[in-house]
């Protein structure tokens, strides 16, 4: 995708880190832009914010776990502006903790929003982009889905967020070569994150009260939120930053984009324990402070 002026995006989870960054990059790029987030306030903030930036905007609430909230977004952004050209299903939350001790409600919430808000928005945004290429000979589409390293790596009391983004980057793999089975002029991208100064690690501020738990923290999630709160909050690679790399994977049609690339030593060590069928390795290793912290919240907390 190389034309952006007066081109569509539709951003989930717009309110804030990353979306608001894809937000504020479309804006400088003359891009017409629709928001969905949970937050009021901080859609209404954001809205705000890019108008006064010369942007047209168009801000809706949406809960991604929903079908019908996704295809309302949808009919709302053709209603307005009757395209759509860049979709970021970028909405997602954390929660940690040891995998056995992760309720069903831990489950519906992570999955929901990270996993069931990339499936609705692909199900529903991509038919739609394609009838939109078949009335217009110059256009081009690209679809980016926010999963993290999470999804290619398995970190303790992370379990039900790597299940989430491991999912997700197969899915996107999964559009990609969909989309070019059929020769498609929409193009695909998965972004893998690592520890970026975003407000994920305090998603649950807006955790919906029919997926809420009933019973206090156990002591692995409390030590995981600690772990989560502070590797994020001294992150060095700002989420601007990551934006501006993710623009320019959309306009090189770069498939896979990394915050971290320094972290993908893991990842191909994780892929020699795969094919030499070697048990899983210490993912903290090079880092065994970490894991030495972590195991003391565990032991002090039993």
């Amino acid at each position: 995708m190389k034309n952006f002026t007066n081109r569509v995006a539709v951003i989930t989870g717009g309110a804030s880190g990353f979306g608001r960054e894809f937000a504020l990059i479309g804006a400088r790029l003359g891009m017409k832009l629709v928001l969905a987030d949970v937050q009021q306030d901080a859609l209404d903030s954001v809205k705000a914010e890019l108008e006064a930036l010369g942007a047209e905007v168009l801000a809706v609430r949406c809960d991604v776990r929903h079908a019908d909230q996704i295809q309302a977004l949808a009919d709302a952004t053709m209603a307005r502006f009757g395209a759509v050209h860049l979709l970021f299903n970028n909405a997602g939350v954390g929660s940690g903790g040891l995998v056995w001790e992760n309720t069903q409600a831990d489950w519906e919430w992570v999955l929901g929003v990270n996993l069931w808000g990339v499936i609705h928005g692909v199900r529903i945004f991509t038919p739609l982009m394609l009838e939109c290429a078949k009335t217009d000979p110059e256009y081009e589409g690209h679809i980016v889905n926010t999963a993290s390293m999470a999804g290619l790596l398995n970190a303790p009391t992370m379990g039900v967020y790597n299940v989430s983004k491991h999912a997700v980057v197969s899915l996107t793999e999964s559009l990609y070569q969909d989309l070019r089975l059929v020769e498609a002029p929409i193009s695909a991208s998965v972004l893998c994150p690592y520890f970026v100064p975003t407000g994920i690690s305090q998603s649950h501020r807006n955790r919906p009260d029919d997926v809420a738990n009933a019973a206090r923290p156990t002591i692995s999630q409390l030590a995981a939120q600690a772990m989560s709160d502070k590797a994020v909050s001294s992150g060095k690679v700002s989420a601007a930053a990551v934006a501006e790399m993710t623009f320019a994977a959309i306009g090189s049609d770069q498939f896979y984009v990394y915050s971290h690339p320094q972290a993908l030593g893991h990842v191909q060590k994780r892929m020699e324990e795969i094919i030499t069928q070697t048990n899983p390795g210490d993912p903290y290793a090079g880092a065994e402070h970490v894991r030495e912290m972590l195991q003391a919240k565990l032991k002090a907390g039993a």
